[in-house]
């Protein structure tokens, strides 16, 4: 999930229409690869239209095999979408067929220890902090001869998004964001919130246990706890079981327990990273700001939204073209509920 920094109680800010525009300044023009003018307004989709991609691929990229979704023309821009926990590439079942559409290569990457990526060696560590994850996305872009594209997430996605534009902003031609500036900071992340904001991460405390790695090991004990998650942070979102269920397989990966447990232990600073990130880690600890053109998205209903929910909270850490939205109603799988909504930003940061 999010940093805890950011989290925060949800403030309702009722807009009238599910998309807003709360607290963008006005933008400036930034280079696209598509057309200038007026982004298209895309056809609504309803959310569960689709199931499955059509295609699904695998390359090997850095220390990974990576498993990805692929859609669109193959000369297309290109649109990487990034997931979070505990979900998979099928947050974005929905919006890679409206992306396509408008002529956008979409890429969705399983992260490491989820799906079918693999890591090329048993001898890796099975390390999931915060550099390491934004690496794997730098080195699919390079195996699949990706100079740059628009990055959009959620989760931990928007961290890896959000790490690609500070650190290598020449790959990212814009990026669109849920819940804003999720950069982790490790000394930031040892102060105390208030109890009802710590009372939501329950799980967090439960991996830094060894009761909760066993259950992250345990088949059934992990498929119930992150069915509760999905219930907890998207108290609006119908979705039924057949759903749940076809992204609950990418949690069957022989790392997924390794990778969860690593990445929430390392955010409290109860596991330690490798060495040879340590310099990224610095550099990411001083909060660089985010240039690229940039559209955060926050979810009204997602109980890690950053008060006060108009994306001031973060909004001095985008110093480029930048616009804010707040979707009323919709929890944390902000994509998968979203779908239209979601890839409108897309297509429309592409045009800041």
């Amino acid at each position: 999930m999010i940093d805890r920094r950011t989290f925060g109680k949800v403030v309702g800010l009722a807009t009238g229409a599910t998309v807003a525009s709360l607290a963008g300044l006005p933008a400036s023009p930034a280079a696209s690869a598509t057309p200038r003018g007026a982004a298209p307004t895309l056809p609504a989709v309803r959310p569960g239209t689709h199931t499955s991609f059509a295609s699904l691929k695998q390359v090997k990229a850095g220390l990974l095999d990576v498993g990805y979704a692929e859609a669109g023309p193959a000369r297309g821009p290109v649109v990487i979408c990034l997931h979070g926990w505990p979900y998979d590439i099928h947050s974005f079942v929905d919006v890679a067929p409206l992306l396509a559409a408008q002529g956008y290569r979409v890429i969705v990457p399983y992260l490491r220890g989820h799906g079918t990526t693999r890591f090329l060696s048993a001898e890796t560590s099975r390390n999931a902090q915060q550099s390491a994850i934004a690496l794997d996305i730098v080195a699919l872009m390079d195996a699949l001869k990706i100079d740059r594209a628009v990055l959009a997430g959620f989760d931990w996605g928007s961290r890896t998004a959000d790490i690609i534009a500070a650190l290598w902003p020449r790959r990212c031609k814009a990026l669109v964001s849920v819940s804003g500036y999720l950069i982790t900071n490790l000394e930031a992340n040892l102060e105390p919130l208030p109890p009802k904001a710590e009372y939501a991460w329950w799980y967090q405390y439960y991996f830094a246990t060894e009761r909760g790695r066993k259950a992250m090991e345990n088949k059934d004990k992990r498929h119930d706890l992150t069915r509760l998650v999905w219930d907890t942070v998207s108290p609006t979102w119908d979705f039924d079981d057949a759903t749940f269920e076809r992204t609950a397989a990418a949690f069957d990966n022989p790392d997924y327990a390794a990778i969860v447990i690593h990445n929430y232990r390392w955010r409290l600073s109860l596991a330690d990273g490798e060495r040879r990130y340590d310099g990224l880690e610095k550099r990411l600890a001083d909060r660089p700001v985010i240039k690229v053109p940039t559209i955060t998205l926050d979810a009204e209903r997602d109980p890690f939204t950053p008060p006060p929910g108009d994306g001031s909270s973060y909004r001095g850490m985008f110093t480029g073209p930048y616009e804010h939205r707040t979707l009323e109603g919709i929890g944390h799988n902000l994509p998968q509920e979203a779908p239209t909504a979601f890839a409108q930003a897309v297509v429309d940061v592409d045009h800041l």
